[in-house]
This record gives structure tokens, C-alpha cells and sequence, in this order.
């Protein structure tokens, strides 16, 4: 049998068509009704997370195929599979939420696996909801074969009385409903105008985040994340991206951990800091980090955002969607103007073979309304800052994009669950100036760290958005905005001091200092962590939530289940 492999290189999946004793490994391929002439093209592996969990990934199916016509076009032999997706959205504000970053390692190693056992030589991967893009880029970088990344794209912008909407709205609605500021008809108007097409949700939450990291880290052709996910333009896209992963395997890269080093990891902190992107952000940047070996954590992040002016002027803090992101140059502006500010390094590699300043070299200047001028930011810190103190000494995340108050000061009110809290929530049974402190949702206590948006969307729509603060070692939607606090570092379950907060202590949060402390003296604090046991569980754990509890680590090192540079243990003899 003939082989159209790229001269010099043994193709990975040679191991499964090349020989006598592989006559039975192709014979399953001939089920598939491949000839000889696919069977000695290059393998490649085109991924999505399509179903009919959420709109995010409602069209993937379309887009997949597209990478699979684009494949073929360039000489090679493409082979379709879907992993899992959980809607965050579906998920939000009950115990199902507490599978959303689990679904993130399962994703990883799942796509994994796959690759593993049929040894594909290459890799499409397309995401489209929050926990997608990270797993299919911890994934990419953990095989380190040919792989390019595509995000599905967000929906369109609903409109509502000329007004634009999005499921944020709809979120706080409720809680305005809640009030009696608006009536419950109002509520369903914007429920079935906030999401009108498929996509995933078009603010600066954690989708669009991740696919802007995607085109800054170099996994993700640049001008791909931004284009909506119903843009007829995205057919063509998906196409080149199965052409491009045939230039990658034929050329001999380069290959994701070639992209990903401490100098495009910062890259990534930089378009999150200048966006006002989603606190998840700084959790999946150094999950990214450590599929390639590279220890990066919050502080790092930190280290970034302080540096980074703040120019997009985007949902939540800000006015703007993705859409008009695109309208106006895409990703390529806002990298453009943050290389000539220096916030940048634009010698970064990019999956093309190009250096990221090479790739926007043709960009547009900022237009100035939805993509500011560095020389005239929004701020000249990025949005998304991390606090320290004795309260998270490992670190906490807000998202200060937006937020008008910088300071608070309070007495805690605590709850031990997310559930405890909301009750207490919807019967207003909390105060002006109350810190609300809800613990054990963190990766090991929730299990799965939990998203808060329900809570934090409801106290923003009762009015009270930036009249309490919200401290938990749970997550924050993108969506989030108020003084909320999250991924408070270590965690309750793993014995952090917010295991120790009494009700009625003294908190105080303060964004300009980047601190976040408890006000109770040393010798206390000593004498309530000497008392302290672990809370006991409820229910015993089972299933997916235990293997995960068991595993996995911190949120500031990312909230990972494994030691990192994984590398696949069996080198097959030559035949």
C-alpha cells in the first residue's frame, strides 16, 4: 500500500494501518468504507462538543463538518467524534452546577483518549460554552500533535423595545421581579428575547474570554473568535482550519507547546485584563500552563492584569458584545494596539507559523467607543484584578470593570452552600453593607465550584449590587459584575481561613490595595483554626464527584487533576 504521509515523518497512525498483523485494523477501517487511499492518508481527528445541552454548541455539528470537507481538500482523513457539554446556563443556581468544571477535565481527557488509542495524526477541536474552550485547548496541549482550535462563536444580540438584551438582562430581571420593580409579563419578554439565535452568550463572559486567549495563546486562527456563530462567513473559516491542520503535519509544526510559554501566557492575562473578561479566566490560563508544564498561578495573573490598561469597552462593566467587537476589527485590533503600548509580546508564536505581531499587522486602529486607544483606556489597570491578604493568601478574584465602589467594609453574613444563601437572598433577609460570605463550593468542597451568577444576578436586580459584597471559594460567571469575590484561595473545605469566619466579622475588601482580610487578630484566628474540624458531607460523594474531589487541586494553580507535560508513557518499537 502506498502512503501519501509528509516525507521524513513517521505518521502516528501508521501504527494502526502499516503490516501484516494490522489486516484486522483495517478491515474496521473498510467498514467505514475507507479505500486505500484513505487508509494511507494522515488521520486527523476533528472534535466537538455538539448536542442539544445549549445553544453554545448548537450549530457545531455544521462547523465540524466543514473542518471535515477542509481535511479532505488537503490530502487528508478526517475522522468525526463529539465529547460532552454542560450548559452553565441550564446548570446555573442548583447542585447540577457543580458538574460544570468537572466537565472541563472530562472533556480534556476524553478527547484524550480518543486521539490516544487510534493514533490520529492531527486535531480540529471546536468548543462553544465555557468549560469547551479550555478543555479543548488542555487537551491540544497535552497531546501536542498538529491541532488547530475553533470557537462556535456567539449568538446575536436579542433586542427588546429597542434596547439590546442579553441572558445577563434576563438574569437580573428576575431579581428585579423579586422587588416589584418589574412585573413577571416583563420577565417573559425578555426571556424569549434575550437569546435569539444559536451561540454562546455574546458579553465579555467566560466563552468570549477563552476565544480571545485562543487567538492571543496562538491555538486559534486569528479573526476567528469574534465572528458571530450564525455569520455565513464561519463556513469558510472551518474550512481552512482543516486545511491549516494539514499544513501544520506536513510543514512539522508548530505544535501547541511550541505557543504556549510564560511569554503568551501573559499574552492571554493581557487580553483578559484589557477586556474586562471573565475572572474564570485566570483559573483555565493556568490550567492551560500546566498541560505544557509550566507552573503559572494567580499571582502571575495578577502580576499581568496590574500592568494591562483596560480598552474594551464590553458587557458586563461596559456597553458592547462580541458582534461589535467583529463590526470593528476583531481580536487583531485590541492585540494591534496592546504590542505598540508594550502590554503585548508580539514575537509570540502563532499556529499559523507567524508571530502574533505578524498576524495583526493589517489590523485597524481602535476605533475608540467599543475599543479604546491605549492612550486613552477606561482604565489604566486591567479589569479583573486579584486580591491578597489573610483572608486568601493564595488569592481571591474580582472584576473590578464597571464597579464604581473599590472599598468595602462590613460584618460577614455566612452561609455554608449556595442553596443557604439563596434563600436567605430571596427573602431579603441580608443588609445594606453585609459581607455574604458563602463557603465549601470551592473544587474540593462543592465539589465542582460552583458558578454564582444566580445569586449575584439577583442581588443586582433587588438593587443592591454594590451595596453588599459577595466573598465565596466558589466561581463567578463572565456575567457577574457587583463586589463579588471569588475563587478565594485555599478553600474552606481545605481548612482557608474562610472556614473560620464567625458570623458578624469584620471583613474588608479593598480593590486599591488588592487586599481582602479578615479584621480578627492573630491569636483568634489561631484559636478557631485549633477547634476546627472539616464539615462533614451531607451525602456521601459518588460517581464522577468523588474521583474528582479525590484529585483534584487548588483554584490558583487552576483547579487541575493531574501533574501537567502529561506524555504518552508507550514508544512502539519499529516494525
Amino acid at each position: 500500500m502506498t502512503s501519501d504521509r509528509p516525507a521524513g515523518r513517521r505518521l502516528r497512525s501508521r501504527i494502526t494501518t502499516d503490516g501484516l498483523d494490522r489486516a484486522p485494523h483495517r478491515a474496521f477501517m473498510r467498514g467505514m468504507g475507507l479505500s486505500d487511499a484513505d487508509i494511507a492518508r494522515p488521520f486527523i481527528g476533528i472534535v466537538s462538543t455538539f448536542g442539544e445541552t445549549t445553544p453554545c454548541v448548537g450549530n457545531l455539528d455544521i462547523q465540524a463538518a466543514d473542518a471535515h470537507a477542509g481535511v479532505s481538500e488537503a490530502g487528508g482523513t478526517p475522522r468525526s467524534f463529539t465529547t460532552i457539554s454542560v450548559s452553565d446556563g441550564i446548570s446555573m443556581n442548583h447542585q447540577g452546577m457543580k458538574c460544570s468544571l468537572v466537565s472541563r477535565e472530562l472533556i480534556a481527557d476524553s478527547v484524550e483518549l480518543v486521539m490516544r488509542a487510534h493514533a490520529y495524526d492531527g486535531l480540529v477541536a471546536f468548543g462553544g460554552c465555557d468549560k469547551n474552550l479550555p478543555a479543548m485547548m488542555m487537551a491540544m496541549v497535552r497531546l501536542n500533535v498538529p491541532s488547530v482550535f475553533v470557537y462556535g462563536g456567539a449568538a446575536l444580540v436579542g433586542a427588546l423595545d429597542g434596547k439590546d438584551v442579553s441572558i445577563l438582562t434576563a438574569y437580573e430581571a428576575v431579581g428585579s421581579a423579586m422587588t416589584g420593580t418589574i412585573g413577571r409579563d416583563e420577565v417573559d419578554r425578555l426571556e424569549r428575547a434575550a437569546l435569539p439565535t444559536v451561540g454562546a452568550c455574546p458579553g465579555q463572559f467566560t466563552a468570549n474570554t477563552m476565544a480571545m486567549v485562543a487567538e492571543v495563546l496562538g491555538l486559534a486562527p486569528m479573526g476567528s473568535a469574534m465572528l458571530p456563530a450564525v455569520d455565513a462567513a464561519r463556513r469558510g473559516l472551518n474550512r481552512r482550519a482543516g486545511r491549516l491542520v494539514m499544513e501544520i503535519l506536513t510543514n512539522g509544526g508548530p505544535l501547541p507547546r511550541d505557543m504556549i510559554t510564560r511569554a503568551s501566557l501573559e499574552n492571554a492575562c493581557a487580553i483578559v485584563a484589557a477586556t474586562g473578561g471573565s475572572t474564570n479566566a485566570a483559573m483555565h490560563i493556568p490550567a492551560i500552563a500546566n498541560e505544557a508544564g509550566i507552573r503559572f498561578t494567580l499571582a502571575d495573573a495578577a502580576a499581568v492584569f496590574e500592568r494591562t490598561p483596560l480598552i474594551g469597552n464590553l458587557q458586563p462593566g461596559g456597553r458592547y458584545y462580541a458582534q461589535h467587537v467583529h463590526a470593528v476589527g476583531g481580536v487583531a485590533v485590541i492585540v494591534k494596539e496592546l504590542i505598540r503600548a508594550g502590554a503585548i509580546d508580539g514575537t509570540a508564536m502563532t499556529v499559523t507559523g507567524r508571530t502574533l505581531a505578524e498576524e495583526v499587522a493589517g489590523a485597524p486602529p481602535p476605533d475608540g467607543e467599543v475599543i479604546r486607544s491605549v492612550d486613552n483606556p477606561i482604565s489604566p489597570n486591567g479589569g479583573v484584578i486579584v486580591l491578597r491578604g489573610n483572608l486568601a493568601p493564595d488569592g481571591a478574584l474580582i472584576k473590578v470593570a464597571g464597579l464604581k465602589t473599590l472599598v468595602h467594609e462590613g460584618p460577614a453574613r455566612v452561609f455554608e452552600s449556595e442553596e443557604e444563601c439563596m434563600a436567605a437572598i430571596r427573602r431579603r433577609a441580608y443588609a445594606e453593607g453585609d459581607v455574604i460570605i458563602i463557603r465549601n463550593e470551592g473544587p474540593k468542597g462543592g465539589p465542582g465550584m460552583r458558578e454564582m451568577l444566580g445569586p449575584t444576578a439577583v442581588i443586582y436586580g433587588q438593587g443592591m449590587g454594590e451595596k453588599v459584597a459577595l466573598v465565596t471559594d466558589g466561581r463567578f460567571s463572565g456575567a457577574t459584575r457587583g463586589m463579588c469575590i471569588g475563587y478565594v484561595s485555599p478553600e474552606a473545605a481545605a481548612g482557608g481561613v474562610l472556614a473560620l469566619v464567625e458570623a458578624g466579622d469584620r471583613i474588608r475588601i479593598d480593590a486599591l490595595a488588592r487586599r481582602i482580610d479578615l479584621l480578627v487578630d492573630d491569636a483568634e484566628i489561631a484559636r478557631r483554626r485549633a477547634a476546627w474540624s472539616p464539615r462533614p458531607r451531607r451525602v456521601k460523594l459518588s460517581g464522577v464527584l468523588q474521583k474528582y474531589a479525590a484529585q483534584v487541586g487548588s483554584a490558583h494553580l487552576g483547579a487541575v487533576t493531574h501533574d501537567g507535560a502529561a506524555e504518552w508513557p508507550i514508544e512502539e518499537p519499529e516494525a
